[in-house]
């Protein structure tokens, strides 16, 4: 799993403290309010999008794994 710290780096204070509570969200699994979507052409990878910024996690038994946190771009989704 990558360090959620190095991947929040590139965000503002106010970017980062929303994203946290987004974080906090799909790790206890509760996707009330969440802009959640299964990936297409793969069984376990999601994506929630907050405003233009995308974070891409994957549901292995019972646990999230946060893969990326990415900005919309055209290529965002590219590695997955």
């Amino acid at each position: 799993m990558p360090n959620l710290e190095r991947l929040l780096r590139k965000f503002s204070a106010e970017e980062k403290n929303e994203l946290k509570r987004t974080i906090r969200k799909i790790i206890k699994r509760d996707f009330v309010g969440l802009d959640y979507k299964r990936l297409k052409g793969h069984q376990n990878l999601f994506r929630v999008r907050k405003g233009r910024i995308r974070i891409i996690f994957t549901l292995i038994q019972k646990e999230a794994v946060v893969l990326a946190i990415e900005r919309r771009r055209e290529d965002t989704y590219k590695n997955f």
